[in-house]
C-alpha cells in the first residue's frame, strides 16, 4: 500500500469515531500524530549521532514510549496502552503537557540553544492541536496503520512524502480552507532554481506564506546541492539558519514544519505561526529582509477588517496576494534581493490597486520575467490561469524624479507538451518540461544577453519569448499625457486662487453688520465658486484623460505576438474577453466625453469673453 492510499486508510478508520466530525477534524487528528511519529524517528538520529542527546519531551511522552508497537511476549508487535486506557491518556497527560511544555531559559554557559529552541517549536506546534478521537480502539488502530506504513528512515518513504501532502492538501480543500492548494513540485524546483540562493554567500530564503513548505523543501534541495567534497561542516549546518517560512492556519504549519524535519532541518523554529498581513507596517525591521523570496501567496481571499489598516494609503487593500506584493517589495526583500511569485491573469491586467501595485514593482524592482502558464497547472485545485514573476529588488533614487528599474520585460509562454490539453491529477506538469526555459534563460548579470539573440534569430519560427520595451511604452505615454496633466495643475492653480481670493472676501465682511455690504460681497463670492467648481471639474477632466492615456501601461496581460490567433470555446476566456471589449468601450467612450467636453469648454469661454 502506497502512503497516499495509507492516509485514505486512515481517515477512513477515523470516520468511524464518533467524536471526530468532519475532514478538517481528520486532518487535525492526523497531522499531530504524524508530527509526534517523524520527531520521534527523527531523535533516533539524533540520538546516534549523539550520545549526550536529550529528548525535549518528557519521557513518558515520547511517541517510542506510548504509541510505538513494541514486541509481546509472544514475540508479534502489539500496542503499549489498551483501548480504554489510551483516550485518557491523550486527553489528560500527553495535551495538557505539550500544550504547556515548560521552556527553559537560555545559558550560554550550558550551550542550550538547540534545547531551548526544539522546545518552542513542539509547544507552538501543540498550541492550537486537539485530540478528537474518543474511541481507545480506534485511534489503536491509526496508531498500526501509522506503524507498519510510514517509516522515514526508508529514503523511499521519505521521497515521497509529497503524495502524502499532495492527498492532505486535497482534503483541506474539500475541508473548506479556500486558497490552500498544492503548487506541483516542478513549479517550486523550477522557481527555486532560477532564484538561485547561494550557499557560499549565505543567501536568506523566506516564504511568507508557507504552507506546508513546498518552496521551502525546494530551496533547501537547490543549496544543499551546492554542497561537494570540499564543503564545509559550517556550510551543511548553515542550510538550517538560510529558510525561514510564516504560515498562518494551523493544520499547513504543523505540516510544514514536519516537512522541514523530513528534510533534515533539525529545529524547525524558523517555521513561524503567524498572519504575515496580520503584522503591523511598521513593525517590519530591516534585520528581518532577506535575500531570496520563493512563494505563492493566497490570491482571490480577503483579510479581516482592521488587517493592513496601517498599510501606506495608496497600497491599502484586504485582497490577500495585493498584500503579500506590497510586502515583498517594501518589506521584505533586501536591494538586490531576487524573488519568484506565483500571481493570477488578474494582478497581471488589473487596475486600481493591481495597477498602482505594478508601477511600484516596476519602479523599485527590475521585473526581468513573466512565465505564462497555461490552464490546468494547479488542477484540480483552480483553473485559473497562472503566471511566474521573477523581479531582482533596486535601489530607490529619491531624486524628485520617477526612477524606474525596471527598462525590459521579457515574457515566456509556457505550452503544454505535445498531446496534451490540459494538466490533470494523473498528468501533472514535470519539471523537464522547464528544460527549454533554462536553456533560454541566460544571464542577469549582462542583462540577458542570450535572449536578445533567440529573439532575432531568423531561423526560430516557433517563438515562445517575447519582449516588451517598456521603458520606451512608459516615455511615449507619459509625453502623450503630460500636456493634458499640465492642463490639470494648471486649471487646479486657477481654482486654488479663486479660492483664495474667496477666503479672503469671507474675512473681509467679518463684523460687518450692513446688509447690503454684505450681500454685495457674498454675490461676489457665489460667482467666485461657480468659477472654481467649473475649473475643478475641468481639471478632473484633464487629469483624466492624461491618465487614460498612460495607466493602461500598467497592463501586463500580454499574448505572445509570434502565436497564431487561437479561437476558443472556454465560458472563462470568453467572458474575460468580453468584459475587456467592454472596458475599451467604456475607454473609447470616456476618451470622445472628455476631448468633446474639452472643445465645447473652450468654445464657450470664447463666448463669454
Amino acid at each position: 500500500m502506497n502512503l497516499s492510499s495509507t492516509i485514505k486508510s486512515i481517515q477512513d478508520i477515523m470516520r468511524k469515531d464518533d467524536g471526530v466530525d468532519g475532514d478538517a477534524q481528520r486532518l487535525g487528528q492526523l497531522t499531530w500524530m504524524l508530527f509526534l511519529k517523524v520527531f520521534d524517528q527523527r531523535e533516533e538520529e539524533w540520538e546516534d549521532d549523539d550520545e549526550s542527546y536529550k529528548s525535549p519531551l518528557p519521557k513518558a511522552l515520547r511517541w517510542r514510549n506510548w504509541a510505538a508497537y513494541v514486541p509481546g511476549v509472544d514475540g508479534k508487535k502489539a500496542p503499549q496502552k489498551s483501548a480504554s486506557d489510551i483516550i485518557g491518556f491523550v486527553n489528560n497527560q500527553l495535551f495538557p503537557a505539550l500544550k504547556e511544555l515548560e521552556i527553559p531559559v537560555f545559558d550560554a554557559e550550558k550551550d542550550n540553544a538547540t534545547s531551548v529552541a526544539l522546545h518552542k517549536v513542539i509547544r507552538g506546534v501543540f498550541e492550537d492541536a486537539n485530540n478528537y478521537m474518543k474511541s481507545g480502539t480506534q485511534l489503536l488502530a491509526v496508531i498500526e496503520k501509522l506503524e507498519e506504513a510510514i517509516n522515514f528512515h526508508d529514503f523511499k518513504t521519505r521521497a515521497n512524502i509529497g503524495d502524502v501532502y499532495e492527498q492532505l492538501l486535497n482534503d483541506l480543500r474539500g475541508a473548506g480552507n479556500a486558497g490552500e492548494f498544492y503548487t506541483p513540485r516542478a513549479i517550486t524546483a523550477f522557481m527555486a532554481d532560477r532564484v538561485n540562493p547561494r550557499l557560499d554567500k549565505r543567501e536568506t530564503v523566506m516564504d511568507p506564506a508557507c504552507g506546508t513548505g513546498g518552496f521551502l523543501t525546494a530551496a533547501i534541495d537547490h543549496l544543499r546541492n551546492q554542497i561537494t567534497n570540499k564543503s564545509s561542516t559550517e556550510d551543511k549546518r548553515a542550510i538550517e539558519d538560510l529558510i525561514r517560512g510564516i504560515e498562518k492556519k494551523q493544520l499547513p504549519h504543523l505540516l510544514c514544519t514536519t516537512n522541514m524535519l523530513l528534510h533534515g532541518i533539525d529545529i524547525p523554529s524558523q517555521i513561524e505561526h503567524e498572519n504575515t498581513l496580520g503584522i503591523g507596517w511598521n513593525e517590519w525591521s530591516a534585520n528581518q529582509k532577506v535575500d531570496c523570496i520563493i512563494t505563492n501567496p493566497p490570491f482571490g481571499g480577503y483579510e479581516d477588517d482592521g488587517v493592513g489598516s496601517d498599510y501606506p494609503a495608496d497600497l491599502k487593500t484586504r485582497e490577500t496576494a495585493d498584500m503579500f506584493m506590497a510586502l515583498i517589495i517594501k518589506k521584505l526583500l533586501k536591494d538586490n534581493g531576487r524573488a519568484a511569485v506565483v500571481l493570477p491573469d488578474g494582478f497581471l491586467f488589473g487596475d486600481g490597486i493591481k495597477g498602482t501595485l505594478k508601477k511600484l514593482l516596476l519602479q523599485e524592482c527590475n521585473l526581468h520575467t513573466i512565465i505564462r502558464l497555461p490552464k490546468g497547472v494547479f488542477a484540480p485545485y483552480t483553473t485559473i490561469k497562472t503566471n511566474l514573476l521573477f523581479f531582482t529588488k533596486g535601489k530607490r533614487v529619491d531624486d524628485g524624479s520617477e526612477h524606474f528599474n525596471t527598462d525590459t520585460i521579457w515574457f515566456y509562454e509556457h505550452t503544454y507538451p505535445k498531446g496534451y490539453k490540459s494538466y490533470s491529477k494523473t498528468k501533472p506538469i514535470r519539471i523537464e518540461e522547464f528544460e527549454p526555459i533554462k536553456e533560454w534563460w541566460g544571464n542577469e548579470e549582462d542583462n540577458f544577453a542570450t535572449r536578445e539573440q533567440y529573439d532575432t534569430d531568423p531561423d526560430n519560427k516557433d517563438k515562445k519569448a517575447w519582449k516588451v520595451d517598456f521603458k520606451s511604452i512608459r516615455e511615449q505615454a507619459e509625453a502623450a499625457a503630460a500636456p493634458h496633466w499640465a492642463n490639470a495643475e494648471s486649471l487646479n492653480n486657477q481654482a486654488s486662487a479663486l479660492d483664495n481670493r474667496i477666503r479672503d472676501l469671507r474675512d473681509s465682511i467679518k463684523g460687518v453688520s450692513d446688509k447690503s455690504q454684505r450681500q454685495s460681497v457674498e454675490d461676489d463670492i457665489e460667482v467666485l465658486k461657480t468659477e472654481s467648481e467649473g475649473l475643478r471639474l475641468k481639471a478632473r477632466d484633464a487629469q483624466a484623460a492624461g491618465d487614460r492615456l498612460y495607466w493602461p501601461i500598467y497592463n501586463l496581460d500580454l499574448k505572445n505576438p509570434n502565436a497564431p490567433e487561437e479561437e476558443s470555446h472556454d465560458p472563462d476566456e470568453l467572458l474575460i474577453k468580453f468584459k475587456k471589449l467592454l472596458g475599451e468601450i467604456e475607454e473609447t467612450e470616456n476618451q470622445l466625453k472628455s476631448e468633446l467636453a474639452a472643445a465645447l469648454s473652450h468654445h464657450f469661454s470664447n463666448e463669454e469673453a
